[in-house]
């Protein structure tokens, strides 16, 4: 791991905002591992691969997730990454379990937006110690980058999971309630956005709601992995409906609705 200390200003940013830009804190190396996994993962996807683009429109958007036990670059970097000590400091948690990595990639040209929504309701997960850090593998500026609705961890409400390809979940949980058109109430709410650099990484909560638009560059990718993390008092849940990564299918998936996310699928680091 690593002895490096997030900045308090920048924990303290990330429990007030529930998102915050995090300068300089991969090196070289690591980004060219996640790049080199990122490669492996494009020519060789897994079960969960999405395209997002119409088949005849610019560019190319797609995502991919779950692919960490299989890809070694992957797992290299969550082990032996400083990763897991920024998650912990974030959370203020003992631990940092390990939930899953989502790669997201918006080619040059790219139109197509990805729809404001906030990931703990896809999610199998209940608590409030929860982290993705988001890891560009390419310069990002802001107007190119992934905006987030400061402070919206702490509503206390929850939306229905939205496809990216624009459409609610069926079936989704009663408590769950329809998304707001956020970019009609851009004027109302606090939008934060971040000029990027590889190195560099934006760590926000389960419930921050956050969107992005489509990759203005003619010639610069958009590549990321976000790293997904919970902590001390997340628990095991069920939700009605799909659930997405849909680890209650997995196999090897042996927790129960109420229990703490240990196991070889959410490894824990301390």
């Amino acid at each position: 791991m690593t002895d490096f200390a997030l900045r308090d200003e920048d924990i303290e940013a990330f429990r007030r905002d529930g998102a915050v830009v995090l300068r300089g804190v991969f090196s070289a190396d690591w980004i060219e591992t996640l790049a080199k996994g990122l490669d492996e993962n494009v020519a060789n996807p897994g079960t969960y691969i999405r395209g997002y683009s119409k088949d005849d429109g610019p560019g190319r958007f797609f995502g991919d997730y779950c692919n960490w036990r299989r890809i070694a670059e992957y797992e290299d970097f969550a082990r032996n990454s400083p990763i897991s000590d920024y998650a912990r400091a974030l959370m203020g948690s003992k631990k940092a379990n390990f939930f899953h990595e989502h790669v997201i990639v918006k080619e040059p040209g790219t139109l197509e937006k990805t729809p404001w929504h906030h990931d703990q309701p896809y999610y199998c997960v209940d608590g409030d110690d929860s982290v993705s850090l988001w890891v560009p593998l390419d310069p990002v500026p802001k107007e190119w980058g992934v905006e987030f609705i400061a402070g919206s961890h702490k509503w206390g409400r929850w939306f229905t999971p939205t496809k990216f390809i624009g459409v609610d979940y069926e079936a989704a949980d009663e408590r769950f309630e329809a998304i707001p058109d956020f970019d009609n109430e851009r004027d109302q709410h606090n939008i934060l956005s971040f000029d990027l650099e590889p190195g560099d990484c934006v760590a926000f909560h389960f419930r921050t709601v956050h969107g992005a638009p489509g990759n203005g560059s003619a010639t610069t990718r958009r590549r990321a992995i976000a790293w997904r993390w919970t902590g001390d008092d997340a628990r095991f849940a069920l939700r009605k409906g799909v659930m997405s990564p849909p680890f209650n299918e997995f196999v090897d998936c042996t927790l129960k609705p109420g229990d703490q996310m240990d196991c070889d699928l959410f490894p824990a680091f301390r």
